[in-house]
């Protein structure tokens, strides 16, 4: 049986067969694209679980294409990018990008990430179809439907979230005005190990300020604790 199938979008036909080899040695079943177009024709053929999207393909970029991706598919994006400034990495997953890896990078950090990822695809699943008791979040006129995934402004406006921001926002709404170290919220929201110099969390806590927060720089709600991690301090209610 099949673990899923994976496209893998790439312009190097080196890169694409060393990503698909480890794929389908961990029993996946790999497609492989060599440019924008011919990924989008795989896409409208097929439905896939996971792409590995590079982002410089000769003169195409594939960051461009990523919003049309989700938006169209809904599956789960891992960039694999070789710039290494922390601000493009940045951009890609304000894009809608849910992980990346930057060239060059070990097979069994980008096969780490992706189980990580379906893991918690699988996991909300499940929760989608079970949904729990209390499924709706109330915090300062803001609202989070878990049933919809969908977050909802005071004014009535719907806010785009990526698999990140929600699995992280979910994690504060189930933690109110309490203290959360990196290393918990990686647990929490299912993440990989990661070091002391991983800016991940950091990353991912100010994309999600850039969301929610009248001022980013002065955030209202995610208060960091100096030396310890981050605090949702607003008041939260939860309804059936």
């Amino acid at each position: 049986m099949s673990a899923g199938r994976i496209l893998v979008v790439d312009d190097e036909e080196p890169v694409r067969k060393l990503i698909r080899n480890c794929f389908e040695d961990d029993g996946y079943d790999v497609d492989e694209a060599e440019s924008m177009a011919s990924a989008h024709t795989a896409l409208a053929e097929r439905a896939y679980d996971l792409i590995t999207l590079d982002t410089v393909m000769g003169s195409e970029n594939g960051a461009q294409h990523l919003q049309s991706i989700k938006n169209q598919h809904g599956v789960l994006v891992i960039l694999v990018t070789g710039k290494n400034e922390v601000i493009d990495r940045v951009v890609g997953l304000e894009l809608g990008a849910d992980d990346y890896v930057t060239k060059p990078f070990h097979v069994r950090e980008l096969l780490a990430r992706t189980h990580a990822l379906l893991r918690r695809k699988a996991g909300n699943n499940e929760s989608d179809a079970s949904p729990p008791h209390d499924h709706l979040f109330r915090f300062d006129g803001w609202l989070l439907d878990m049933n919809a995934r969908e977050l909802t402004e005071p004014d009535g406006k719907q806010v785009a979230l990526t698999t990140a921001d929600y699995s992280l926002l979910l994690v504060f709404l189930k933690n109110p005005r309490r203290v959360l170290s990196r290393d918990q919220l990686m647990d929490l929201i299912g993440g990989l190990n990661w070091t002391p110099l991983d800016r991940t969390i950091d990353n991912q806590v100010a994309r999600l300020r850039k969301k929610i927060e009248r001022d980013p720089q002065k955030p209202e709600w995610i208060k960091s604790v100096r030396g310890v991690g981050y605090s949702f301090t607003s008041n939260v209610s939860t309804e059936a």
